[in-house]
């Protein structure tokens, strides 16, 4: 009956209907113990599975797990305040976005909503504003360019004329499709926690890249500040090619274009520059952007500057939302080298401002999350035919000077936007391009400003000023997807030059301290007697070993290689004279079996004398002073492994073939400093036997140190007592 009992409850508590939550809670629990036990287990497993789950949708989803803590009273109004100020400020830079990205200004706007308002639910920062920023959109639009040329789309008997609307129809797929692949990009390294990848761009190479791309931002805008119909170049040199085409068509400006142009860029950089003078006294920037959107947009209406003055227009702009559609993936092949550039480069801009924001208000953000919540607005985005957005400094600055405290600031942005696309939009239709790219250029003061850069550099780490110029330099030439592939490598290079040829230096001790610097730069220091300490500065590859061997043979200030060679040879000129001895003896011997041994006992004593000075002068093994060199003044050689993060197998080899030479040389080599992973490293490539044991580690240069300095003093006294 019992067995019966346990049987029923043992199937009852594996049964499926255990680990549900109303089940549990409702049944009676099992009779038997054993039955309790795997009931209390199940209950148990269920509450820790539920735990998780709760994790890892509070991680996946972050606005679930502050939302419901949300301080209202405090922080909602400056939520609303910083809402509405950068959503006054993405409007005017959706639209001029739009040109750089080659799509229609509409697309701007809805770059600005659906992914900002995705950002608010996955991002884990509360002050970065997610939206269309320029150097991201001149990367998509040089991608759409590149693919849908004008050429394609002249109209027949006349090349001068190009269907506008089925080229943009063209580029806005090919950006959707460019979108989506972005995006899909950022959750997989997202999901594969691979939020490192932001470490391979150094701040001297995100800073170069930048400045390149805004001066190719720059140069694409002069076409409508001059008002001249140039056509788009994407290729390497394309920059050079832009500004000869500009220069030969010069003389063809459209002055009224130009006059629309200069007086927004004065009213623009004027207005900035007093927001930025009484930043502390003004409750919010001044909307400039918008203002110049609003009035030129009323003085083109009124005074008709299309027709009159030729001054070229936004035109039409649909109201209303478009219905999603699935970009087409057969362009995914054509366009996958750039998203994932593109996707590394939104990235970098949005977790770097990120990190600026969260150390300075005292909260942490997800590196990995960041990358899933920036690709799953992509990823919405692209199904509205969105172009690829990430972090805007200029706006995040707003949104946090202004007095946000999360991205419910985001949402308000989002949802003004909003609006205007359903409402507003066709009120900008009379809008001067012109004006939109003053906006532009006038975004860029900032981004001019990491000019100064090259002078910081200069004066700090030129290694880093060399990656900066090498990288403004190839994104200028190169353009930007080849540009950013050359900085990259050309990055890593630099870090495998640098550890290939490394800082080395003889350590002293500081005076009576268990401190050890470098003899060359602290007066302070002085050499232990009898002992050289070697440091590097970098890790034992294959790059470098041969060149640390030799370094550390030219610092200990002895010519190693050519003591070496000179024992050898004293070594060999002894054993021949040993077998001279032999010969003379084994002739000597011969000739006493034959005759009478008269010679040998005439010879012996010179003999016996000859073969007993050889024992006594040649031991085994010879030294240096048997051999009649001289010793070298220290006994002991101390390799400090402390900045050493590997080795490799030809490091290894190389360290064997130290500690052998100078064993023959009658010093001692220790090692000190070791990591863990580094002894692990020699244990199992058989570094260690029985003349070369794990007791020549020691955890501290100083302990080396005084073990050595005794076990040496102790050694000299009793080499005098046997004296």
């Amino acid at each position: 009956m019992d067995k019966e009992l346990r049987n029923r409850d043992i199937r009852y508590c594996v049964d499926r209907s255990v680990f549900h939550e109303t089940e549990l809670g409702g049944s009676t629990p099992p009779s038997t113990n054993s039955g309790r036990a795997i009931f209390n287990a199940a209950k148990n497993k269920l509450r820790c599975s539920r735990s998780a789950a709760k994790s890892l949708l509070f991680k996946f989803i972050p606005i679930l797990q502050w939302l419901p803590h949300y301080p209202v009273k405090e922080w909602l109004l400056g939520d609303i305040v910083s809402g509405v100020s950068v959503g006054i400020l993405q409007l005017p830079q959706g639209l001029a976005y739009a040109l750089l990205a080659a799509v229609p200004p509409v697309f701007g706007l809805y770059s600005s909503f659906f992914p900002v308002f995705i950002y608010s639910f996955f991002g884990t920062s509360r002050h970065v504003s997610v939206g269309s920023f320029a150097v991201v959109s001149i990367m998509v639009g040089s991608v759409a360019e590149s693919l849908v040329t004008n050429d394609n789309f002249t109209l027949p008997g006349n090349d001068s004329i190009i269907d506008m609307d089925a080229r943009d129809k063209a580029r806005v797929e090919v950006v959707a499709a460019l979108t989506l692949l972005v995006g899909i990009f950022q959750i997989i390294l997202g999901l594969v926690q691979f939020g490192f990848v932001v470490t391979y761009l150094s701040e001297p190479l995100v800073r170069g890249y930048t400045t390149a791309a805004t001066i190719h931002v720059t140069v694409s805008q002069l076409k409508h500040i001059f008002g001249l119909p140039l056509s788009e170049k994407s290729q390497p040199l394309s920059l050079i090619y832009s500004l000869i085409s500009l220069f030969r068509r010069i003389h063809n400006t459209n002055i009224g274009t130009l006059v629309v142009s200069t007086i927004a860029l004065l009213c623009l950089f004027a207005v900035k520059e007093v927001n930025q003078k009484w930043q502390s006294k003004l409750p919010m920037p001044i909307p400039i952007e918008l203002v110049v959107l609003v009035i030129s947009t009323g003085v083109s209406y009124g005074i008709n500057l299309h027709e009159q003055y030729g001054i070229g227009i936004v035109g039409n702009i649909p109201t209303g939302l478009l219905a999603p559609t699935v970009p087409k993936t057969d362009l995914f092949f054509q366009v996958v080298g750039n998203a994932f550039a593109i996707a590394v480069v939104g990235y970098t801009i949005t977790i770097s401002l990120a990190k600026i924001f969260s150390m300075k208000h005292g909260y942490k953000v997800d590196s990995n999350q960041e990358l899933i919540a920036l690709g799953l607005s992509n990823l919405t985005g692209s199904f509205f035919h969105c172009f690829a957005v990430t972090s805007s400094m200029s706006r995040s600055l707003v949104q946090e000077s202004t007095g946000g405290n999360t991205q419910i600031a985001g949402s308000i942005s989002s949802l003004i936007i909003l609006v205007i696309i359903l409402k507003a939009g066709e009120l900008f239709t009379a809008l001067p391009k012109a004006i939109l790219s003053a906006i532009v250029i006038a975004n860029l003061k900032g981004m001019y400003k990491q000019f100064m850069d090259i002078p910081a550099l200069w004066r700090t780490n030129k290694y880093d000023l060399l990656i900066w110029i090498v990288t403004f330099l190839s994104t200028i030439c190169l353009n930007l997807d080849i540009g950013l592939g050359v900085s990259v490598i050309f990055g890593l290079l630099t870090i495998t030059f640098r550890t290939q040829l490394p800082q080395y230096s003889v350590l002293g001790q500081v005076f009576d301290t268990d401190i050890y610097r470098d003899l060359s730069e602290n007066a302070m220091t002085k050499e232990v007697a009898g002992i050289k300490i070697f440091h590097t500065s970098s890790s034992i590859y294959f790059a470098n070993a041969e060149l640390y061997a030799k370094t550390l043979k030219a610092k200990v200030g002895v010519n190693i290689d050519l003591l070496i060679e000179k024992k050898k040879k004293a070594v060999m000129k002894r054993k021949r004279g040993l077998q001279k001895v032999i010969t003379l003896a084994q002739r000597i011997l011969s000739n006493t079996k034959k005759g009478s041994g008269l010679e040998f006992l005439m010879n012996k004593e010179a003999i016996v004398g000859s073969l007993q000075t050889l024992s006594e002068t040649i031991p085994n093994p010879p030294t240096l002073q048997s051999l009649g060199l001289e010793r070298l003044s220290f006994h002991s050689l101390i390799l400090d492994f402390a900045a050493v993060c590997f080795i490799d197998t030809v490091g290894i080899k190389m360290l064997k073939i130290i500690f052998e030479e100078f064993k023959d040389i009658e010093v001692d080599v220790y090692l000190v400093n070791c990591p863990g992973s580094i002894l692990r490293q020699l244990q199992s490539s058989r570094f260690f036997n029985e003349t070369f044991t794990p007791a020549l580690i020691f955890p501290t240069i100083h302990d080396a140190v005084s073990y050595l300095s005794q076990t040496h003093e102790s050694s000299s006294l009793q080499e005098v007592t046997a004296i």
